[in-house]
């Protein structure tokens, strides 16, 4: 049995006694697992010892949300409202199969640049166009299985033709166009269903446990309800998360009140029977205090990813409603063309930041524990993880981050929690582990050969930028039509305008003056 003693380091436990308050204290770990955390512990014969003095530990940051699909979108979009913005990253039109081989590459390539930021479990949602197929699930599984990291891995579908998951694009476009977009092939609930299961017994808890699939039904006005019923009731025989985007945008919210005959799109998943404790809704921007209601009653948790509904304009997620209803928040950084980076920390110091803004009631400001929670405990419970990782606890896997204390941005040493959430942005980490295994030492990734998994990228990147420069001619037929629905929607009066934040009682009070 391996065992591994961490010695002296200051160690933020995100457990219930101390929380994010830092401690001095040691973590023994065996195969993978913490067994001991105190202070003074004595070495065992045989024993690594790290000398974590100067060192902050925390616990392994979880991205609740994220596409690794985007990776190759990187730096390529801007100032584009999100349903513009999908017909480049997810084209309607004209997407061919991508290869195994370049799939694996491309999820090597977001694991590795996440994994060095700190982050070392990813909660996943692989789509593919046109369509995802076993193979390509099995290449992006392998990928994580092979540098080590932590993953939820979806199987994202969506099931009704793209036109019709929006509103008013359908009258708006040509017919011929609409009749292209209708007659592609959908799988039906029972194929993806079909397809779930076959990929719970292939990958479900492989690589030691720490990969494990997850359903992801794209959206409520994206998939059939026997679609998303059914994997929620799926979901509770393998004890999994079921991932779905929920209200995003204000053309969501508008969407749902055009589908469903003035319902919101929480209140209709809660009619069909479609919100478990398993269940995760990214983003959950456009609710309202009803949805809220709703979510928090079912146990639903929800990612807030704050630099993507930034760059597309999307909205501002109400933290402080959301905190006060018993919510369970996670951090995601969403895909790489909408974040334009996997990196976690960055979204930690956004979202601290954020709501201080929305909000001027100082006093319901994010606090930076309430941020580090939802970039650790919380991002591990809405991806069914809480069990094993999230916190550093007894019985625990032993996923954890050090950094070295000694660097600028912890100088000078005060709050080092507020430090970790304002002042870091990934640079002074040291080592990263994963189930007791260290993947990243200063700076360099143990378990594959980093270099070479670039240069075969920079290989492929021409090909790549040829087709995105392809699709993108293509698909921009549908351009005026979104954009002019874009516009109808915005102009919508909704209950509640989440791109004000409108958090506050005095918001609400000083607009009805």
């Amino acid at each position: 049995m391996s065992t591994t003693l961490i010695r002296g380091g200051d160690v933020i436990t995100m457990d219930d006694a101390t929380h994010a308050a830092p401690v001095r204290t040691d973590i023994r770990i065996s195969d993978g697992r913490i067994t001991q955390i105190g202070p003074d512990l004595q070495a065992q014969p045989g024993e690594e010892v790290i000398d974590a003095r100067g060192l902050l530990i925390t616990p392994g940051f979880v991205n609740a949300h994220t596409h690794s699909w985007e990776y190759f979108f990187k730096g390529r979009y801007d100032n584009l409202p999100l349903e513009l913005w999908m017909l480049g990253s997810y084209p309607i039109l004209g997407a061919g199969r991508m290869s195994p081989d370049l799939i694996r590459l491309r999820s090597l390539m977001f694991a590795m640049e996440s994994m060095k930021a700190g982050v070392t479990t990813l909660i996943d949602d692989v789509l593919e166009t046109p369509g995802q197929d076993a193979d390509q699930l099995a290449a992006v599984v392998d990928a994580y299985a092979d540098i080590g990291i932590r993953a939820n891995v979806s199987g994202h579908v969506i099931n009704r033709p793209f036109v019709d998951t929006l509103p008013f694009v359908a009258d708006w476009l040509p017919d011929d166009l609409v009749r292209e977009v209708r007659a592609m092939p959908t799988l039906t609930a029972d194929e993806y269903l079909d397809f779930s299961r076959a990929a719970f017994e292939r990958h479900h808890g492989t690589a030691g446990g720490r990969i494990r699939y997850m359903l992801a039904p794209s959206g409520p006005q994206r998939c059939t309800d026997d679609l998303i019923v059914g994997a929620t009731q799926l979901a509770v025989q393998h004890d999994a998360e079921v991932h779905v985007h929920v209200l995003e945008t204000k053309t969501q919210a508008v969407t749902g009140d055009e589908l469903y005959g003035g319902r919101t799109l929480v209140q209709h998943l809660d009619e069909i029977g479609a919100l478990s404790e398993r269940t995760t809704f990214a983003h959950g921007i456009w609710v309202t205090d009803d949805d809220i209601e709703r979510i928090a009653r079912a146990g639903v948790s929800v990612s807030h990813n704050a630099i993507s509904n930034l760059k597309l304009g999307s909205g501002i997620l109400p933290w402080r409603r959301y905190r006060d209803a018993g919510v369970n928040l996670g951090l995601g950084t969403d895909g790489c063309s909408s974040s334009d980076s996997p990196r976690l920390m960055d979204v930690m110091k956004t979202a601290a930041l954020l709501h201080k803004i929305s909000e001027p009631d100082f006093e319901r400001w994010p606090t930076a524990p309430e941020v580090l929670s939802a970039a650790t405990i919380g991002g591990a419970r809405s991806g069914v993880l809480d069990h094993a990782v999230g916190s550093l606890e007894v019985g625990k896997r032993a996923d954890l981050v050090m950094f070295d204390t000694e660097t600028l941005a912890f100088m000078p040493r005060n709050h080092l929690e507020n430090q970790l959430v304002y002042s870091e942005n990934g640079s002074s980490i040291v080592r990263v582990m994963v189930d007791g295994v260290v993947t990243v030492e200063n700076g360099r990734l143990t378990q594959i050969d980093e270099g070479a998994v670039i240069a075969a990228f920079r290989e492929e990147m021409p090909a790549i930028r040829e087709e995105q420069d392809r699709l993108d001619e293509i698909n921009a037929v549908f351009a005026p039509a979104f954009a002019r629905m874009h516009a109808e929607t915005s102009a919508r009066a909704m209950p509640v305008n989440r791109w004000s934040g409108d958090e506050s009682a005095w918001v609400r009070e000083a607009a009805a003056v």
